[in-house]
């Protein structure tokens, strides 16, 4: 039977009918069970569901396995290297691209996981731990700074083999045919990294896709959480630019959801978080025109005195008001303890002369000055945009690392710029969404010093292409159909303060933190962010890079969206099946996700 004529019959069966063993399960459950438990499921019944999925079915080991059986071998020599690789974390179901987070959690593998290689695998993952009452995971590229694809004694549902990529030069989503008009769209399985998407729709296809930042973020998890690029001032969010998916609920039903079939839950998707409402399985979004180029600007302005570097910040912040706020740049300043402003923007649609034009008035502003300032560059050019992720080009230019394992694609690359952060261990993390009435000319001295006081206590950077105030209309309404904080739509940019150490995988040699620094760091970081939270006290925060402690966890994800999204998540996920830490309806579970609260 075709797939789609399958989904036809499952959405003929009434819903209350569909959800009823789940909601009696809800009833039922107050406690998931663990290995220690007698209610387990037996020897047999694992093998069971190993033969349901294809023989898929692994009991991951943890990433540093091999120090912990042979310390003295050339493998566990050879892993604090291996381990910079986050292609190579990425293939381990074990595997998370951050090692922990100070007095929060720290990277465990799951009891069992299912390779899923197709949405009947998932079904099946899914319908075992309902019926077994299991913690369950979902888990395709694994960055989650929050740990939300990990927990110990847990089923893991890994998409990572779920990786097919269809382009279409017209896409009409389900149950619209002859309504909506066809549009150039990408479907993507759930394991795919951006990587192999912008491979696929930007180098071979000359077309543009929004996605992630980082190439090995996985798409499925960016689209749940919002989903930020460095164009997204132009394109909107990867959230706003999904026009189908396909996911299993926690009923262990197949669904495809669009504007038209269950309406609410295709919202929800669109930046809920992952991991919360099911497991999605494919997702369909729509792809654009490709800019001719794509133009960076790198440089620092350091001031030679406090006072000096206000006025820099306020002359910056004006500058950008009035020139960059627009659809065609993005990407991140970094303000600095020791009185440094760096650039690192990105810009799309201008050549290097046009953007050098734009750049000129700040540029003849800081040389003006040489006794207060001394500026490297800033270095302004512009590359043809399909070659912008062609991982060979860019690993020649120096500005990606590539996967060099044997058999590895010679597609996989990875900004070098990015290398830092593979395997950290985070000390602290925060964010703040910064609106735009901060930079009215009467607020822009209050913006210049809060910045530099939350300077004083740590290095933070702007991302101005996770506040998409500048976006053109037609973006900003796409947008305005997610569940997204709105508050997006109003700020000029996302402030991220944060620091980690290196990588701590449970077992490396050599690799325990040093709690006191790290106390001391996240120390720092509240501080910074504590300054900053002072221009726009309640302001949100972005659900993928945010606060593991954050009380306000709801409002500042979400916003005025959060009702709506706990009405969704009540009515396909009666029982919890789907809980990690801060996600929609997380409040009714313990911090482990095992005890149903109340």
């Amino acid at each position: 039977m075709h797939r789609r004529d399958l989904l036809k019959g499952w959405a003929a069966l009434p819903l209350a009918a569909a959800l009823a063993p789940v909601a009696a399960a809800a009833r039922a459950s107050v406690r998931r069970v663990r290995p220690t438990d007698p209610a387990w499921p037996s020897a047999a019944r694992w093998d069971e569901l190993k033969q349901r999925v294809g023989g898929h079915l692994l009991v991951p080991q943890p990433l540093a396995a091999a120090c912990e059986t042979a310390p003295d071998s050339t493998a566990c020599f050879a892993l604090p290297a291996t381990l910079r690789n986050p292609y190579y974390i990425g293939d381990q179901p074990g595997g998370t691209q951050s090692s922990g987070w100070l007095d929060a959690w720290t990277a465990q593998q799951s009891a069992y996981a299912v390779a899923a290689h197709g949405p009947a695998d998932v079904v099946a993952a899914v319908n075992f731990a309902r019926q077994h009452n299991l913690r369950l995971v979902v888990k395709g590229g694994g960055h989650s700074y929050l740990g939300t694809s990990n927990a110990p004694d847990s089923l893991l549902v890994w998409t990572r083999a779920m990786n097919a990529i269809s382009l279409h030069d017209g896409f009409v989503p389900a149950g619209l045919e002859g309504v909506q008009i066809p549009v150039p769209a990408v479907s993507v399985g759930a394991g795919c990294m951006w990587m192999d998407v912008y491979d696929a729709v930007t180098t071979k296809a000359g077309r543009y896709v929004q996605g992630g930042g980082c190439t090995t973020v996985g798409v499925a998890g960016l689209v749940q959480s919002g989903g930020f690029g460095s164009f997204s001032k132009g394109f909107g969010t990867a959230a706003a630019n999904l026009i189908e998916a396909e996911i299993v609920t926690a009923d262990g039903r197949l669904r495809t959801v669009n504007a038209r079939q269950d309406r609410e839950l295709f919202w929800a998707l669109k930046g809920g978080g992952g991991g919360s409402l099911g497991v999605v399985t494919r997702l369909t979004l729509r792809t654009h025109a490709l800019p001719q180029t794509f133009a960076a600007v790198i440089g620092t302005v350091q001031a030679k005195s406090d006072e000096a570097f206000k006025r820099l910040l306020a002359r910056f912040m004006g500058f950008y008001a009035d020139a960059l706020m627009n659809p065609h740049w993005g990407e991140t300043v970094s303000i600095h303890s020791d009185n440094r402003l760096e650039f690192s923007m990105l810009g799309q649609g201008l050549n290097q002369a046009e953007s050098m034009a734009v750049w000129t008035p700040f540029r003849q502003w800081v040389a003006a000055s040489p006794k207060d300032y001394s500026a490297v560059g800033p270095l302004i050019f512009a590359v043809p945009a399909r070659t912008f992720w062609d991982a060979p080009s860019q690993h020649h230019n120096g500005a990606m690392v590539l996967d060099e394992r044997p058999g590895a694609s010679p597609d996989h690359g990875y900004w070098s710029g990015d290398r830092g952060q593979v395997g950290t261990f985070w000390h602290a993390y925060d964010s703040i969404w910064l609106p735009e009435t901060l930079l009215q000319p009467s607020q822009r001295e209050r913006l210049a010093g809060a910045l530099f006081d939350a300077s004083r206590s740590a290095t933070f950077e702007l991302h101005f292409n996770k506040g998409l105030a500048g976006a053109p209309p037609e973006a900003l309404a796409m947008v305005k159909d997610t569940a997204t904080n709105p508050e997006v739509m109003h700020a000029f940019a996302l402030a991220i303060v944060a620091n980690g150490g290196p990588p701590a995988y449970p077992g490396l040699p050599g690799t325990a933190p040093d709690l006191v620094s790290a106390h001391r760091n996240a120390a720092k970081v509240a501080a910074s962010a504590a300054a900053l939270r002072g221009l726009a006290p309640g302001a949100g925060s972005y659900v993928s890079e945010s606060n593991y402690f954050n009380a306000d966890w709801r409002n500042a994800y979400w916003g005025s969206n959060y009702p709506k999204l706990r009405t969704v998540k009540t009515r396909y996920d009666p029982g919890g099946l789907f809980t990690v830490h801060h996600g929609v309806g997380s409040d009714e579970w313990s911090p482990d996700g095992f005890t149903r609260l109340g």
